[in-house]
């Protein structure tokens, strides 16, 4: 496949992320942060399993539960500490650090160059989401600030060390690995800190069930994919399409206003992650001597 198509492939997964918002005000059960990001992961990881058959080796056993734990576990307790402890715009912004740190990460850890083009387009990103998402009313809670870095920095490491750490498996054997191992590690937490979920309806299942086939399965595994195949300071700002696309829904489907600046933050968003999907330049072969 082209770099065109991989990119492609890639962004559906961000921007089926945007859709989480909405089907988790409009389908599921308030209150639940932990005990529902555990339900999207690790049924979700079981299935994929029953389908791959293959669990990991001894060897990769711990690859496997950190890399849950930075993609899924830390990443989705902080989303959500961050979400209810900071305005929407407050929460978006802080998130949106992530390619930078990506950028940062990737240079030490794979010995990445840093591109100019890549820290242009991460900064002209985190203008966009603050454009499209922050509101004069907006107050900084500190530990809500501190659990959106830290969610950023939990991303942007599994983001790197899944292009590090490559084990000689199938993408979607990757996935369920990572999704299950994420699922367990939230399991003892939603069972401790949160009561019982109430008696399900029939949108709640629905909910669930999109959030776990098509927001975690489907969705990881093109991410991970794209992390295999594009470098991750590309990988990292396709992540900005997360929030237009919840924008975006909001104003389609709750009659949510779209004003001047979310118009103009959305079309910097797209700006940014055309500009990051630049391929890295090869150095040219100096002519051989006559």
């Amino acid at each position: 496949m082209t770099r065109g198509t991989d990119i492609l492939l890639t962004a559906l997964a961000p921007a089926i992320w945007g859709s989480t918002y909405y089907v988790t005000t409009e389908f599921l059960p308030p209150g639940y942060p932990v005990t529902v990001a555990m339900l999207r992961a690790l049924p979700a990881g079981l299935l994929l399993l029953a389908i791959v058959r293959q669990l990991p080796k001894p060897d990769w056993l711990l690859r496997v539960f950190i890399l849950g734990a930075l993609n899924f576990a830390i990443f989705w307790v902080m989303l959500f500490i961050t979400a209810y402890r900071l305005p929407g715009g407050v929460g978006a912004t802080v998130g949106a650090l992530q390619p930078l740190i990506v950028i940062l990460l990737a240079f030490f850890a794979l010995g990445t160059p840093i591109r100019t083009f890549s820290v242009m387009a991460a900064l002209s990103g985190i203008g966009g989401v603050a454009l499209l998402v922050l509101t004069p009313e907006a107050a900084l809670d500190p530990i809500g600030v501190l659990a959106g870095l830290g969610g950023a920095l939990s991303m942007a490491a599994g983001t790197v060390l899944s292009r590090k750490w490559r084990p000689p498996v199938s993408l979607l054997t990757f996935t369920a690995w990572q999704l299950t191992a994420g699922g367990l590690l939230l399991l003892p937490v939603a069972f401790y800190l949160e009561p019982p979920l109430p008696v399900l309806s029939t949108n709640n299942i629905l909910g669930l069930s999109y959030l776990g086939l098509i927001g975690a399965a489907f969705t990881y595994a093109l991410w991970f994919r794209g992390i295999a195949r594009i470098e991750p300071a590309a990988v990292s700002t396709l992540g900005f399409l997360s929030p237009a696309t919840a924008l975006t829904l909001g104003w389609l489907l709750l009659d949510q206003q779209l004003g001047g600046l979310q118009i103009l933050g959305i079309a910097i968003i797209l700006a940014s992650v055309w500009l990051s999907q630049k391929p890295p330049q090869r150095p040219r072969l100096a002519p051989a001597a006559s």
